[in-house]
C-alpha cells in the first residue's frame, strides 16, 4: 500500500497555526519574550542580601520523574531551592510531561524568586521528557537545509518546554562538526559550513524566541574541532584566531545577530584567545569578556556547560571553578558540585573583596531580566490539565516526521543498488552496533525489512555479544544477492568515540571485496562519516539518529517507498563534499 504523502512544510506550518488558533492561545506559552521586567528587576534586587544574589547564580539538576515527598533526593532540592535560594533548575531525563510540569510548580512554590528552569532540548522537548514531541538531531535538520523547518522545529520546542514550565532551551548547538573524529557534537551540531549553521541555527533560535522561551547558542567558542570529549578532560583547540574567526566564531556572531538571549561556554583551552596553559573558556576573562562581550557585543546571559564535567574538575576545585567562571564574566553557574558550599564561598568571596559586588549585581540583573522576559515576573506557574493539548498535538508529530524524512541522505548508490525491488532475490539483514549491551539495537530496522522481504537472513552483534557469529553472518551475506547492513554507534558523554568496533569494519571490508559477491547497502543510524572505513561499498545511506522512527525511514528508504533528497551536511574526508547528496524518487506503483 502505498504511503500517503506528508504535508508540505508551508502547508503543515499553516495548520499548526490553525489548530493552535481552533484550542485558544497558551498564556503561559503563546507571547514573544518580554521586555526587562524594568521595576520588578529594580525591586527585586534591592532588597536581596549577597547571599541570595549568589544564589540567584547557581542552577542545580533535577529529573521529571514520580518521587515520593519524602525522597530524600526531593528533600535535598527542596532545601537548595527554599533554604539556598538557587536561581534555577537544569531538568535531566528521566522525565515525563506531567511529572515534570508538577515538580516545576512544587519547586516554584518554595522558591522566593522564581525560579529559571532550563533543559537541553537540541532535539525537541522528547530530548529529555518522555512523550513529547522528539525531532531527529541538528545535523539531520543540516542535511534538509530548511530555514522554515528550523523555525518550526524551535517553535515546537518552545510551545512544549513552556507548557511544562521550562523556560530556556539549551539550543542550539552552534558549533561547527570540522573533525570527523569528534565524539560528543558530531551529529549534534547542524554541519560542517560555518553559513549553513549560522542561517538554521538562526530560524531555530526565531522559533524558540517568538514563542516565548529563550534560546541558547552552545558551547562558546565552539566544540566542533576536536577529537576529545569535554565531560572527561579539558581539550584543546589548536586553530589560529583567524580560523576561529572564520568557523567557529562565525555562527555565534550570527546567533548574536539574530537576537539569542543566551550563551553556553565550552570547557575547552583556545590558546590562540588565551594562552594561559589549561585554562578552560568558562573559565577565561579574555574569552568571556574580552571576546564574547565586548569584541562580539553579547548584552544575554552567559552560562556555563556543566561545572562538574572533567573539562574543569580535572584543573580545579569546585571552589576556584566557581571563582573564575564568576570573575570571567559568568552570569550562571550550572551543575556545580556541593552548590550549597560553592554559594557560601562565593558569598564570603564579595565580602572579603576578591570579587566586587558589582560584578555580581551585573549577572544577577541578567537573571532576574531573563525571569521577567518569560513571564515569571507575573505568573511562575502552570496549567497541568492543559498538557494533553499543548504537548505532542499531531501536527508537531507530523512535523518532525517530516524533518526525518526529509533528511534521510543517499550518499552512494553504485549499480543502482536501491531502491531493493521485490524480486532482489536472497537478501542478508546484519544490524550491528558498536555499543555494549546494545546487542538488538536494529530490531526495529531488521523487523521492518523482513515484513517486506520474509525469506531474509537476519544476524545481529554489538560489542560483545554476537561476534562468535560475525563468521555465520559473514558467510550468509556472501551467499545473499544482497547484504544490507545497519550500522549503530551512540554519541554519548564520557564515551570517547562514535567510531565503530574493528570486528564490524573487517566483516564489512571483506565482503565488498569479494568479486562473485553480494550488492553491499550501509545504513548509518548516526555519525555520517563511517563510509571512510568502507568506500567501497555499492550504496551508503546516512539517517543521522538510530530511533525507531529514522529505522522505519531506513526500511521504506531502501525499498523505493519515498523520497530521498537530503544533502550532508559534513564532508567524508577524500570522498564527498558537504552539499553532495543523490536523488532517488519514490518507486511509484500503477
Amino acid at each position: 500500500m502505498k504511503r500517503p504523502s506528508l504535508l508540505p512544510a508551508a502547508a503543515l506550518l499553516l495548520a499548526f497555526a490553525v489548530a493552535g488558533c481552533a484550542r485558544g492561545p497558551a498564556p503561559e506559552a503563546a507571547p514573544r519574550l518580554a521586555a526587562s521586567g524594568g521595576g520588578w528587576v529594580a525591586r527585586t534586587l534591592r532588597k536581596m542580601t549577597i547571599e541570595e544574589k549568589v544564589g540567584q547564580m547557581v542552577a542545580c539538576r533535577f529529573t521529571g520523574e514520580f518521587r515520593n515527598a519524602d525522597s530524600a533526593y526531593i528533600r535535598e532540592l527542596e532545601r537548595l531551592v527554599a533554604e539556598s535560594g538557587i536561581g534555577g533548575l537544569v531538568l535531566f531525563a528521566p522525565a515525563r510531561v506531567c511529572e515534570t510540569a508538577e515538580l516545576v510548580n512544587a519547586f516554584q512554590k518554595l522558591a522566593k524568586v522564581p525560579l529559571l528552569v532550563a533543559s537541553d532540548f537540541e532535539r525537541g522537548a522528547a530530548n529529555r521528557v518522555t512523550a513529547a514531541t522528539l525531532f531527529p538531531p541538528l545535523m539531520a535538520l543540516g542535511a534538509t537545509g530548511s530555514e522554515e523547518l528550523a523555525y518550526a522545529m524551535g517553535r515546537t520546542t518552545a510551545l512544549e518546554g513552556r507548557a511544562m514550565g521550562v523556560h530556556v532551551a539549551y539550543a542550539p548547538v552552534v558549533d561547527v562538526n570540522i573533525n570527523p573524529d569528534n565524539p560528543i557534537i558530531n551529529t549534534r551540531s547542524i554541519g560542517a559550513d560555518p553559513a549553513l549553521v549560522a542561517r538554521l541555527a538562526g530560524a531555530f533560535i526565531r522559533g524558540v524566541q517568538d514563542n516565548g522561551m529563550i534560546a541558547t547558542a552552545k558551547h562558546f567558542p565552539g566544540h566542533g574541532d576536536t577529537s576529545q570529549d569535554s565531560h572527561s578532560l579539558l581539550p584543546t583547540i589548536a586553530a589560529d584566531r583567524a580560523r576561529l574567526e572564520k568557523v567557529e566564531l562565525f555562527p555565534f556572531q550570527a546567533a548574536i545577530d539574530a537576537g539569542v538571549r543566551s550563551v553556553m561556554t565550552a570547557h575547552l583551552a583556545v590558546p590562540a584567545l588565551d594562552p594561559t596553559p589549561g585554562l578552560p573558556a568558562t573559565l577565561s576573562a579574555p574569552i568571556l569578556t574580552g571576546v564574547l562581550r565586548q569584541k562580539m557585543g553579547f548584552r544575554g546571559l552567559v552560562v556555563t556547560d556543566a561545572l562538574e564535567m572533567g573539562g574543569v574538575t580535572s584543573g580545579f576545585s569546585t571552589e576556584e571553578a566557581a571563582l573564575r567562571a564568576v570573575l570571567a564574566g559568568v552570569d550562571q553557574l550550572l551543575l556545580p558540585p556541593e552548590p550549597a558550599r560553592v554559594i557560601a564561598y562565593l558569598a564570603a568571596a564579595v565580602r572579603d573583596g576578591r570579587i566586587p559586588p558589582a560584578r555580581i549585581d551585573e549577572s544577577v540583573r541578567r537573571i532576574l531580566e531573563a525571569k521577567a522576559a518569560v513571564g515569571l515576573s507575573r505568573n511562575r506557574f502552570v496549567d497541568v490539565a492543559a498538557l494533553r493539548r499543548r504537548v505532542a498535538p499531531q501536527a508537531a508529530l507530523d512535523l518532525a516526521a517530516q524533518v526525518l524524512e526529509r533528511s534521510v541522505t543517499l550518499v552512494k548508490n553504485d549499480g543502482p543498488a536501491l531502491p531493493l525491488a521485490a524480486g532482489a532475490g536472497k537478501l542478508a539483514v546484519l544490524a550491528l552496533s558498536s555499543d555494549l549491551g546494545d546487542y538488538f539495537a536494529g530490531q526495529p530496522f531488521v523487523a521492518a525489512l523482513r515484513s517486506r522481504f520474509p525469506q531474509a537472513a537476519a544476524f545481529y552483534a554489538d560489542a560483545d555479544t554476537g561476534q562468535e557469529r560475525l563468521d555465520e553472518a559473514l558467510a550468509a551475506a556472501a551467499e545473499a544477492d544482497v547484504a544490507v547492513l545497519a550500522l549503530f554507534s551512540r554519541l554519548a558523554d564520557t564515551k570517547g568515540t562514535v567510531g565503530l568496533e574493528p570486528r564490524h569494519v573487517d566483516l564489512i571490508r571483506r565482503l565488498a571485496a569479494r568479486p562473485d559477491g553480494p550488492k553491499v547497502v550501509v545504513l548509518s543510524f548516526g555519525s555520517p562519516y563511517l563510509l571512510r572505513h568502507f568506500p567501497e561499498v555499492d550504496a551508503y545511506l546516512c539517517l543521522y539518529k538510530d530511533t525507531a522512527e529514522t529505522q522505519a525511514a531506513g526500511a521504506r528508504a531502501v525499498c523505493g517507498e519515498m523520497d530521498i533528497g537530503g544533502k550532508l551536511p559534513v564532508s567524508i574526508p577524500g570522498l564527498y563534499e558537504a552539499g553532495h547528496g543523490l536523488e532517488l524518487k519514490m518507486r511509484r506503483t500503477p
